[in-house]
């Protein structure tokens, strides 16, 4: 990858697809995933270090659902040498089975991010979630 643009988005596919080894291959090994209160089920403020942590963090965490769906938006990358920051929006779809039927907790996420560059390739070294609201609503799933 020439630059970081599309970290984004690929971590969107691995996350949908539960590719452990894809999600994996996004993070430099040292990364940090700081997840807010808001997705930690009451635990607060949380930071999964190291990229097994990190990918045991997000599979175990969706584990739970149906499926999920990450529809990444608008996204900046700023470019330092060998490293960048960058920010991209989401809207995070959670498909699960409630007494109504299935339901879909829909949040919006901002992804903030510091990237490096590791043997030519972009990687994430650091991954903020910032959660801006979320929707809980009754959904048809064919």
């Amino acid at each position: 990858m020439s630059d970081p643009s599309d970290l984004a988005g690929r971590y969107a596919v691995a996350v949908d697809d539960r590719d452990a080894a894809a999600l994996a291959a996004l993070f430099t090994v040292d990364a940090a995933l700081v997840q807010p209160p808001a997705l930690t089920r009451g635990a607060g403020k949380v930071v999964a270090a190291g990229v097994d942590a990190i990918v045991a963090a997000v599979l175990d965490g969706t584990a739970h659902l149906h499926a999920t769906r990450h529809d990444v938006h608008q996204s900046v990358v700023d470019l330092d040498g060998d490293t960048a920051t960058g920010r991209a929006y989401c809207l995070a779809h959670h498909l699960y089975r409630g007494r109504d039927g299935m339901r879909d907790n829909a949040i919006a996420i901002r992804y903030l991010d510091r990237y490096r560059r590791v043997d030519g390739r972009w990687l994430i070294a650091r991954r903020e979630l910032v959660v801006d609201y979320a929707e809980d609503r009754v959904v048809t799933v064919p």
